[in-house]
């Protein structure tokens, strides 16, 4: 059964691998020239005064060959589990029920739990290492600039945080999660609807749908997020905004750096010192043009703002990554179970 199913999957297996080999032959000849230009900045060596020269590496990627591999990559890894549950989920059963050839394998000695089961675990154990390769190898191309990025510190414009989206779900070990359960949801979508090409089509739509409320919805709170209140300072604030539009006085908009590098901010609130979230009315020192441009800060500090702000901080990076794979895997599971009872059940 095993030979049988790995005859059927060759071909999907000979073009996964050579994907795999052109990925890591470009991977490999530009990966020198990157870590060489990281060791030119000084970076191996820095331990204080890391900004300047971890932006300076960031922003000589700019426009380069490697800035597009690097989104390049980002790109394949979001885009490779969803082409394996459309391409290789989809057709694996609803192929053999939209033609009639498995009437000849359900009538051999096999039993249908086992054909159904070999078919999953060979496909799906292939799916996974194909993407956990794809995955491994990106990470090891692009450490270097993860590494500026964290040196890089709060102010720099180019900070590249790997726990946050979209890069958190294209690093480390959750795309493995992302090509078992689009391998699964495609099966499952083939079994029940017993054509290949609606098969593909409702794969496509609920991964494409998973993969947007996962990070919007779910990703933030896989660990509750950590909480902040700290004095707002309005000399360092990142955003200050007066919207002096309506018949009402002007409102304004304050928002306050988060020193925190490569933390995923999920949200960063300017409030009063009663709670409410500060939104004016703006004094006329931020108003006024012929006012010194330090004065609308100086009465900004006189009204003892704070800042209010939640974030998932860059060290829970692998504990989130291991709990959103172990989430995709129990999914994964439970559609496979439910393809073997579907299988089991029908007539055949």
């Amino acid at each position: 059964m095993i030979w049988l199913s790995w005859r059927q999957f060759r071909v999907q297996a000979v073009v996964a691998g050579a994907a795999l080999v052109v990925v890591a032959i470009a991977l490999l000849a530009t990966g020198p020239h990157l870590a060489s230009l990281f060791d030119s900045n000084g970076l191996p060596t820095c331990r204080t005064t890391c900004s300047a020269d971890a932006s300076n590496f960031i922003n000589q990627l700019k426009g380069s060959a490697t800035e597009l591999i690097f989104y390049g990559s980002t790109f394949l890894l979001y885009a490779v589990p969803g082409l394996i549950g459309i391409f290789w989920g989809a057709p694996l059963v609803a192929r053999e029920l939209e033609s009639g050839t498995f009437r000849l394998a359900w009538n051999q000695s096999v039993p249908r739990a086992r054909w159904i089961a070999v078919k999953l675990g060979l496909v799906g154990l292939a799916a996974m290492a194909t993407t956990g390769l794809l995955s491994l190898m990106t990470s090891w191309w692009a450490s270097p600039i993860y590494h500026a990025a964290q040196k890089a510190g709060p102010n720099s414009l180019s900070i590249v945080d790997k726990i946050a989206p979209p890069l958190f779900g294209a690093t480390g070990i959750a795309p493995v999660g992302y090509a078992a359960f689009a391998f699964a949801l495609g099966v499952t979508a083939g079994v029940l609807i017993r054509r290949t090409i609606p098969a593909m089509a409702v794969t496509l739509v609920i991964f494409a749908a998973v993969q947007v409320v996962m990070p919007l919805l779910i990703q933030p709170h896989l660990i509750p997020p950590v909480q902040l209140t700290a004095p707002f300072n309005a000399n360092t604030a990142n955003e200050i905004m007066v919207d002096s539009r309506g018949s009402g006085p002007p409102t304004m908009t304050v928002v306050g750096n988060l020193s925190k590098p490569g933390a995923w901010t999920l949200s960063n609130q300017t409030i009063t010192p009663s709670g409410k979230v500060f939104a004016g009315p703006a004094a006329s020192a931020c108003t006024s043009n012929s006012a010194p441009p330090q004065a609308c800060n100086n009465w900004l500090n006189t009204l003892h703002l704070r800042q209010l702000i939640s974030y998932q901080p860059a060290s829970r990076y692998w504990p989130m990554q291991w709990l959103e794979l172990a989430i995709y895997l129990v999914l994964a599971a439970s559609l496979s179970l439910l393809c073997i009872w579907q299988v089991r059940r029908r007539r055949g």
